[in-house]
Parts: C-alpha cells; sequence; structure tokens
C-alpha cells in the first residue's frame, strides 16, 4: 500500500536494455539543460508555462512522491546490463494514480521533443527508437493500471 492505496502490479516485459540505458542517458542530459534553462528563465514571470519548467516539475514530483518504486529495478537494470544482457523483465508495484503522471510525462516529453528542434540547444530531438521505447514504457504503467494485460517490447533489442 501506498498513502492507503493498493497497489497494482505491472510488468514491462522484454525491456530492450540498452535501448533503456540510451534513453535515460538521453532524459537525464536534457534534465541537466533544461535545469539551466529554467535558472535562467526564474525572472521571467511566464516561466511556469515553458516547456522545461513543466518538465523539470514532473521530474521533480516522481522522484519525491515515487522514488522508492523504481529503486531496485534501476539497480537490477544497471546489474544487467553489466552482464551484457540484451532484454530483460521488470516487476513493478505501483499506485494507480502514477498513470495520470506517466500520461503527462510523455506529453511532455514529446513537446520536449518539438522544444529542442526549435531551439539551440545542446540536447538533441530523442531518436526515433528513443521515442519509441519511452512511449511504450509509459504506456505499459497506464495500460496495466487500466487493467489490460502486459505486452512485450515489439521492437529491436539492439
Amino acid at each position: 500500500m501506498s498513502g492507503g492505496q493498493p497497489l497494482i502490479e505491472v510488468s514491462v516485459c522484454r525491456a530492450p536494455l540498452r535501448l533503456w540505458d540510451r534513453s535515460r542517458e538521453h532524459i537525464d542530459g536534457l534534465l541537466r539543460e533544461f535545469t539551466l534553462i529554467v535558472i535562467g528563465l526564474e525572472q521571467d514571470r511566464e516561466h511556469v508555462h515553458h516547456v522545461p519548467y513543466r518538465l523539470i516539475q514532473v521530474a521533480d514530483e516522481l522522484r519525491d512522491r515515487y522514488a522508492g518504486l523504481s529503486t531496485a529495478q534501476t539497480a537490477e537494470l544497471d546489474d544487467a546490463l553489466d552482464r551484457g544482457e540484451v532484454a530483460r523483465d521488470f516487476t513493478y508495484l505501483v499506485p494507480a494514480e502514477i498513470a495520470d503522471v506517466c500520461k503527462e510525462l510523455q506529453d511532455l516529453l514529446d513537446e520536449a521533443d518539438v522544444y529542442c528542434a526549435e531551439g539551440e540547444l545542446m540536447t538533441l530531438v530523442s531518436p526515433p527508437e528513443q521515442r519509441s521505447f519511452r512511449h511504450w514504457y509509459l504506456q505499459e504503467f497506464v495500460r496495466q493500471i487500466a487493467g489490460e494485460p502486459p505486452l512485450p517490447w515489439p521492437g529491436s533489442l539492439k
């Protein structure tokens, strides 16, 4: 239970580990650059409407509210990568409310890609395979919380 709410099991099946690792490195770089942008925008009253600010807010919410929910899986991912594995199944226990955060995060990351394409940033638009992985991964939480069965990663394991 999380705050009195029952937890729902979400299975992420046949996750492509190297693609997942590249995706999280890309998002980490994006968040670092967006943090610097937000610091520079703090004088602008409209900064709360900018994509960098909104993405940082959602990332902070995920970290603050749900930090412990993926600790074991992150360690498992890193260990599997160190062993040279290419795919693995993961199981999460999450509150139903995380589905809304996953939807919002997916939308904001898509907006961030548009922002990166339009701006003069060091971080580039997510490569198509990373965007596909991100959509699949986040949608697995949304779908399974809604009662649908898990769907394994349909793409390449490279």
